[in-house]
């Protein structure tokens, strides 16, 4: 028996909402015989100027089309809220959910029987695929793909890993202004995302590892050709995927959430995966926490992108991409379906690697482990994480006294001061900048090292805070600390001069004052005021949840997949 699809509730009447429907499509030249049962394909487009990752999508949503239009689908495109993490205040991470609360209810609300999320920049992604979950319909996901390397003095510079390095040898006096100015204009050569494995490659080559896109999505240059071919197929196989009634939930289920863990070791990925695959696991009601990304802690690191190499993802690409990590990964691999039907061992049939430099073998990594660890403490009783692999070993294991900055405020107004009392051995504690304390916990948690420090020649500290980091920066950085400091947690009752305790070889996060003391901070404690009193802002902070359940809306968690049914006219 075939299903009804979806679409005849909007463009199958004879009534009036029927000819309203149809009528109103037809002002665009749509002719009779689309509206005649055949797979409606939303193309979901974050474009938008503001967001240079994404400046492409436009074209790619073309190729889309055309291959929608070459299976007997008609499509139709859509756009929602776009969101470039290098231009949005406060940051881009408050308004991922409502990018996700936009996408949810325009696929709900719209006549589609599928939907292709053209994303990419990083908030993008995961924000769109927490949207889609939750409607549950066939999906499939096209990258914006990455910049070209950039080039500089002849060299190749990465997005955002190099920024960080030039912008502390400026401070250090290694590099002069009119050097770092023109490096700035040879990063970024090209549309698409950061070339570095920051949070969008890291995005994209999770999509790929759960099976969620075509192979080789995460790695073809924004401007290759190829991405095009690879959007046109993409249009075919989702108006496939209709017929077959292929859902979301039926490709991303439990297992393949365990894949896209052991592959964001295996590529060096951002730790911001972290938040965005719980997010979008509860939207699915699968049971995912923080300690499940366990499972990666001792997958060797294969790929030599920065932050954690040497190349970038232009050359990850020529190398053979996603399908070369998954060949190598597939002792490791759970079984677990894909868009295409089968298993994601497919994904690897073929795959051949082209620069073994580039995409290590698991007998010869770039090194021998590598994924996200978990750590838990008096100092972090719901967990904070540590990248290990873009750390500096010897401060993995690491004592020293806390130097405490209350807000982001705070601490650009005395990082640089010449009396600053710190020395390398100083822990800095950042606090104010959780997702209900910044709002919206921003990528500040890689704090800049002290200016008397770094023309001392310190690149290098421990750093504590209940925020995020670029997934193109790196250092001994302890992130998502939860429950973050406005919501009380322990991290709010740091002072300067306590003795913090650092273990990433056991999982451990401690501060070393007694209970006692600890208790009489917490009844002196107060939070902040919100800073937000009104808008999305004030829905944000009034039901954001913490890092360890994905910072999404208590009230998004779930998935709705009732028809609609109240008519509109």
């Amino acid at each position: 028996m075939t299903k009804t699809r979806r679409n005849r509730a909007w463009y199958g009447k004879t009534d009036r909402d029927g000819f309203i429907h149809r009528s109103w499509m037809k002002n665009q030249g749509f002719p009779d015989h689309v509206f005649d049962g055949r797979p409606v394909i939303g193309i979901c487009n974050t474009w938008s100027e503001f967001t240079p990752c994404n400046s492409g999508l436009r074209e790619l949503a073309e190729g889309v089309k055309r291959g929608v239009w070459e299976a007997g689908g008609f499509p139709v495109e859509f756009p929602v809220m776009s969101l470039g993490e290098t231009q949005m205040k406060p940051t881009a991470m408050l308004f991922r959910n409502l990018l996700a609360m936009d996408v949810e209810e325009s696929v709900r609300a719209y006549g589609m029987d599928g939907v292709v999320l053209l994303g990419g920049c990083d908030k993008t992604t995961p924000g769109q695929l927490m949207g889609a979950a939750s409607v549950d319909l066939p999906t499939i996901v096209v990258s914006a793909g990455p910049m070209l390397n950039g080039k500089w003095k002849g060299r190749d510079i990465g997005s955002g890993t190099d920024v960080w390095k030039f912008s502390e040898a400026v401070r250090a006096g290694e590099m002069t202004l009119q050097d770092f100015m023109a490096a700035e204009s040879g990063m970024s050569r090209s549309k698409g995302v950061c070339m570095t494995m920051g949070t969008a490659s890291t995005m994209a080559s999770l999509v790929e590892a759960m099976g969620m896109s075509l192979p080789l999505n995460a790695a073809l240059p924004a401007v290759d050709s190829r991405r095009m071919a690879l959007a046109h197929m993409t249009g075919r196989r989702i108006v496939e995927m209709v017929e077959e009634d292929l859902k979301f939930s039926d490709v991303a289920t439990r297992a393949s959430f365990e894949n896209a863990i052991l592959a964001n070791a295996a590529v060096g990925g951002s730790t911001n995966a972290v938040v965005h695959l719980l997010a979008i696991a509860g939207r699915l009601d699968i049971e995912l926490s923080l300690d499940d990304f366990e499972i990666g802690s001792e997958v060797p690191l294969l790929v030599n992108c920065m932050p954690s190499g040497q190349y970038l993802m232009e050359d990850f690409a020529y190398a053979g991409g996603m399908p070369v990590v998954l060949k190598e990964l597939a002792p490791l691999l759970r079984p677990a379906r894909t868009i295409m039907g089968g298993e994601i061992s497919a994904y690897a049939e073929g795959a051949e690697c082209y620069n073994d430099d580039v995409i290590r073998p698991l007998a010869n990594p770039l090194k021998p482990a590598s994924g996200v660890r978990v750590l838990r403490g008096n100092l972090a009783p719901d967990g904070a994480i540590i990248k290990p692999s873009a750390a500096s070993p010897h401060l993995l294991e690491h004592e020293g006294e806390a130097l405490v900055f209350e807000s982001i405020e705070d601490f650009k107004a005395n990082i640089d001061r010449e009396d600053l009392a710190v020395t390398p051995d100083t822990v800095l504690v950042l606090k104010g900048c959780g997702p209900k304390g910044y709002p919206g916990m921003p990528e500040v948690g890689n704090m800049p090292i002290p200016a008397r420090l770094v023309k001392q020649g310190v690149r290098d500290m421990v750093r504590i805070s209940d925020a995020r980091m670029s997934g193109t920066a790196f250092g001994t950085v302890v992130l998502h600390v939860a429950p973050e400091a406005q919501a009380g947690g322990p991290l709010a009752l740091v002072h300067t001069g306590d003795r913090v305790r650092l273990s990433a070889k056991d999982g451990k996060l401690e501060l070393l004052v007694d209970a006692a003391e600890l208790e009489r901070r917490r009844v002196a404690w107060r939070p902040d005021p919100p800073r937000y009193t009104r808008g999305y802002a004030k829905l944000y902070f009034d039901h954001v949840m913490q890092a360890d359940r994905g910072a999404d809306l208590d009230f998004l968690v779930g998935k709705d997949t009732r028809p609609v049914t109240r008519e509109s006219h």
